[in-house]
C-alpha cells in the first residue's frame, strides 16, 4: 500500500497493485484496473516513486523470510483410512 493525499487534504492508502494508469492533467489522476479514479495532490513522479519504493520493500522483506524447503510428511503424520460398514453389515 502507498499513502496519497486527496485534493481535500485527507490522506489514504492505496493498493498500488491495482493501478492501471497515472495521468497528470494537470492534477494527478490515478485510474485503477476496475475503472475507479482518484485525484490526488501528489505529483505523478512522486506516485511512481512511491510504487517503486513499496515494491522494493516487498522484495527486500521477502529475502528475510526463513522458509524451510518442502519435505515429504513422515508416515506418522499421515491420516488413516478405514472402511465404512453400513448398518446392514455390507461394505460401502
Amino acid at each position: 500500500m502507498i499513502t496519497l493525499t486527496r485534493l481535500s487534504g485527507t490522506v489514504f492508502a492505496l493498493n498500488s497493485d491495482l493501478i492501471e494508469r497515472i495521468d497528470a492533467t494537470p492534477d494527478t489522476v490515478i485510474t485503477l484496473v476496475d475503472g475507479k479514479k482518484y485525484v490526488v495532490v501528489d505529483a505523478l513522479e512522486d506516485v511512481v516513486s512511491a510504487v517503486r519504493r513499496h515494491r522494493g520493500e516487498v522484495l527486500a522483506l521477502s529475502t528475510l523470510l526463513d522458509v524451510e524447503p518442502w519435505q515429504e510428511p513422515s508416515p506418522s503424520h499421515l491420516g488413516t483410512v478405514t472402511e465404512l460398514h453400513r448398518v446392514d453389515g455390507t461394505e460401502s
